[in-house]
């Protein structure tokens, strides 16, 4: 009897180990798994900053005022676009009543969708994807910002794409996946988001997370960029911002809410455009979304910046 006792609590202890070792290989697998996960947004991350059309390729932004604003490289330009990047005339922009129409220099050869342009009415991107022109390795386009439109200027030769030295970030950890509480508007109400500009849009914010983190409870509010949007965008700042992530706050975007949570992965926090280029007119953290503890995770500020 004791014998057999014995063999049982021997099996018995052997099974718990291999569960307990089977425990532990399946929570390391995860945790490569998710690591693996994170490394892989990481990649796609650097590839959109540093594509043709990223942030590191925007040169330029140039407000036009009503009636004509000549582009060129040359002296004299409203418009002046980077030396030998260009014709010294490359066309006019004709901007009245909101609208922007361009016309090429007869000396310049500007294409807009591959095909050369004489004279365009272009599109802004309040409503969707912007016309391009295109010069050389220059592309130009009009963006709306509230009440203003402005050519935004982008160079695939541009010395910051060229000397970018790669993105740093805070070592991966799951403790700041966070799995929140989302607490609905019903219906969703706009908070005012300001900008870079001086500029403040309101934007619809559905509902606010609310979560515990480094033993604080607090809450944030994201917002909807675009109408029919799939994610959420949250735009957020906590005291890195003081010393090792970028100084105006990060941004996050965060799947929808799905049966009273909310996803909110800070290993997949980034900087902001304005991080890489002075041209861009990043919208800022509102007050309710300046976090109370140090967030540890995700992209850590670029440069000097």
């Amino acid at each position: 009897m004791a014998v057999m006792a014995i063999r049982k609590r021997y099996l018995f202890v052997g099974a718990v180990a291999a569960i307990g070792v089977a425990l532990l290989l399946t929570r390391e697998a995860g945790q490569t798994d998710y690591a693996a996960s994170i490394a892989e947004w990481r990649t796609g991350r650097l590839q959109r900053l540093t594509a043709a059309d990223g942030w590191l390729t925007v040169a330029g932004l140039f407000w036009l005022k009503e009636g004509e604003n000549r582009a060129g490289a040359g002296p004299g330009n409203d418009i002046v676009l980077p030396p030998g990047s260009a014709p010294d005339k490359v066309g006019v922009f004709t901007f009245h009543d909101g609208r922007a129409t361009f016309s090429a220099d007869p000396a310049a050869t500007v294409t807009a969708a591959g095909r050369p342009v004489t004279t365009l009415a272009l599109k802004d991107d309040a409503a969707g994807p912007a016309d391009l022109l295109s010069v050389n390795s220059l592309t130009m386009f009009v963006i709306k910002r509230g009440d203003r439109h402005a050519i935004r200027l982008r160079d695939t030769n541009r010395p910051e794409r060229r000397r970018f030295s790669g993105l740093t970030y805070f070592p991966i950890d799951p403790k700041y996946r966070v799995v929140a509480t989302w607490v609905p508007y019903d219906p969703p109400k706009p908070i005012p988001i300001p900008n870079i500009l001086g500029e403040t849009e309101n934007l619809p914010c559905p509902g606010y997370a609310q979560f515990t983190l480094e033993g604080r409870e607090m809450r944030i509010e994201p917002v909807i960029e675009e109408p029919g949007d799939k994610e959420l965008f949250v735009i957020f700042r906590d005291p890195t911002s003081d010393d090792e992530a970028y100084g105006s706050g990060r941004f996050l975007y965060a799947p929808m809410p799905e049966k009273g949570k909310i996803v909110l992965d800070f290993n997949k926090a980034y900087n902001p455009p304005c991080a890489f280029t002075p041209y861009a007119t990043c919208p800022l953290p509102p007050q309710q979304n300046w976090l109370p503890v140090r967030i540890e995770a995700g992209e850590k500020r670029y440069g000097s910046h």
